[in-house]
């Protein structure tokens, strides 16, 4: 058994991984530190010959609460290679589950005992949500962060997705304009050797400043800090989509869903993907992702206008126009025209997108 304690700001929980070498196919695993895994109930666990099976677990250290566990189960050509492989996907897989603890931790905290960590947390599912009722919100839970702690670059970051969600789907203000692209280059600033903030700086750049080299070298700065940050990838797809990156929006996309497929950030790389996919004209593959955008974050209006645009582009009206409407009950002053200006997609995507959108039933 080992065990690691996290660092930084999850000191209450920790990660236990435990490695064990099968010899001849079968085995039972069946000690009190197994609770949790399908394997630890005295069924046999077999890999093919040769092979070495590792389980890694996390548990909160003050309850033994077991919130994530994941088998690894491959031939053992390089140790050393499967241990970087586990530790990348180890740490990617279960960030999700640490910021979600965290979050449920600080609920439990009574509002005056809050730091500026705590409001972060507090403010982090509304600025997730993406909409402009959740981000006005949030943005009172950040400004407190920031008066207690001004050169918080992780509190700029959400501040900047906040103004970001106000400036696209509420009204287009120079002052939510203003806010956003403030806030991003102050999580930058202060943000060099945090992956998360260089990625909230990055994304706003690139979605409200559109200087999307900027936001491309914030995104490269958080991947080199953290190899494994699905956020990076997650968040960086949808840039690369809005830049006509087509290939390369795909594979980031692909690969932040592949290091965190729980992510609540995962319908942002569906969109990347989408609207990749919708500039190669493969239409089918952009639709199926707008739609696995859409369980994901169901009342963010921005995953209905993509379904829209790709049903309406498969001849399918009736549902592009049912997705339509969705649209405009979640953001009833949606207008075609707006979002392009705001969100600055490539001509081979605003164009056709246009045009789709028009079909359905969307105002100009």
């Amino acid at each position: 058994m080992v065990e690691l304690t996290t660092a930084g700001d999850q000191p209450q929980l920790r990660a236990r991984a435990r490695a064990v070498h099968l010899l001849g196919g079968e085995g039972v695993l069946g000690d009190d530190d197994d609770v949790g895994h399908p394997e630890a109930d005295g069924h046999p666990v077999g890999p093919a010959d040769g092979d070495e099976v590792a389980f890694a677990q996390l548990v909160e250290a003050e309850t033994g609460r077991h919130i994530w566990a994941e088998r690894y189960d491959r031939a053992m050509d390089d140790v050393f290679a499967l241990q970087d492989e586990m530790t990348m996907n180890v740490v990617a897989a279960i960030e999700p589950s640490l910021r979600q603890a965290e979050v449920e931790r600080v609920k439990r905290k009574r509002p005056e005992n809050l730091d500026a960590y705590d409001l972060v947390l507090r403010a982090t599912p509304l600025v997730v949500a993406g909409m402009p009722e959740t981000a006005l919100r949030a943005l009172p839970l950040l400004d407190r962060a920031l008066t207690l702690e001004p050169d918080y670059a992780l509190a700029h970051g959400h501040a900047a997705l906040c103004y970001e969600s106000l400036f696209v789907r509420a009204g287009r203000r120079d002052e939510h304009r203003q806010g956003a692209i403030r806030h991003a280059h102050a999580a930058i600033a202060h943000g060099r050797d945090d992956a998360t903030a260089l990625t909230l700086g990055g994304f706003n750049l690139g979605m409200i400043e559109h200087d999307r080299a900027a936001a491309r070298e914030a995104f490269e700065a958080a991947i080199v800090l953290s190899p494994s940050s699905a956020f990076a990838y997650i968040l960086g797809s949808i840039q690369l989509g809005f830049a006509g990156e087509v290939e390369r929006a795909i594979e980031w996309g692909e690969r932040g869903l592949r290091l965190s497929p729980l992510d609540p950030w995962s319908y942002v790389a569906c969109h990347g993907m989408f609207l990749a996919h919708f500039q190669a004209g493969r239409f089918e593959q952009a639709t199926n992702a707008a739609r696995k955008s859409v369980p994901h974050n169901p009342g963010f209006s921005i995953s209905h206008m993509f379904l829209a645009a790709g049903l309406g582009k498969l001849g399918r009206m009736d549902e592009a126009k049912a997705a339509a409407s969705r649209v405009l009950v979640l953001q009833p002053g949606f207008s075609i025209a707006e979002w392009c200006t705001a969100t600055d997609p490539v001509p081979a995507i605003a164009v056709p997108l246009s045009e789709a959108l028009r079909a359905a039933g969307l105002p100009e």
